[in-house]
């Protein structure tokens, strides 16, 4: 499939059909999601790959109260938990503390000089990690997110990125095995699987809001210039 075909087909699958997910699909995907890139090649992301129907329906026993016997999920949820694969993309802060630690990226001032984040008692993590305009660890692996959900639509598949409930992070973190002041953060997950028809999923709001052209969103030089 050419790229542009890719980017125009990528959308919001939110029902599946009960077939299995390919393995090479998903091996093919993590692969092309570490192309992502990375500030100081941290490469600061993992993948919690869940594609067994025990390890699915615990994902969304943890997710929502909805999800366990005797709940009433609504028709988003039915269409999101008939999804055979769920990947959970995380963010590890550590590996870019440790990165821009190292000799080569001191000159950046990210963190103290000669400050040692294993051997030295006066590192403060959280005033290095401060020094960054953005946290770049979630950004990144955002990033490697989208090149993963390209790979599976150039595969026929459908998938869709969606946010954990805030109040149910923890459970999830605690079912995933991400627990530990250095766990790996989940910043959202992704269904993955054959999509089913489109009657059957939760429509989204992109049935109803119009997509912005980019020339409404792109500005030259300034912002307020606009693009023309």
């Amino acid at each position: 499939m050419e790229f542009a075909e890719v980017v125009r087909r990528r959308r919001m699958t939110r029902a599946y059909r009960p077939d299995p997910v390919d393995p090479g699909v998903l091996e093919r995907a993590l692969d092309r999601a570490t192309r992502a890139p990375s500030a100081g090649f941290s490469q600061g992301w993992a993948f919690l790959v869940l594609d067994t129907p025990d390890a699915v329906a615990g994902f969304w026993r943890a997710q929502t109260d909805d999800a366990l016997p005797g709940g009433t999920p609504d028709r988003w949820l039915r269409g999101m938990m008939s999804a055979p694969v769920v990947v959970v993309p995380c963010s590890r802060r550590d590996a870019y503390l440790e990165r821009y630690a190292a000799a080569d990226k001191r000159r950046a001032a990210l963190v103290p000089p000669n400050a040692d984040p294993a051997a030295d008692p006066a590192f403060d993590a959280d005033a290095a990690a401060g020094r960054w305009a953005m946290p770049y660890w979630h950004l990144d692996t955002a990033m490697a997110a989208l090149l993963l959900q390209q790979s599976v639509v150039d595969d026929g598949l459908g998938c869709c990125f969606f946010g954990l409930v805030p109040q149910r992070v923890e459970a999830v973190k605690e079912r995933l095995g991400l627990v530990g002041a250095d766990a790996p953060h989940p910043i959202g997950a992704i269904t993955i699987g054959h999509p089913a028809d489109r009657a059957e999923g939760a429509r989204g709001s992109a049935a109803t809001r119009r997509r912005t052209p980019w020339q409404e969103v792109a500005h030259r030089g300034t912002w307020g210039a606009g693009w023309s």
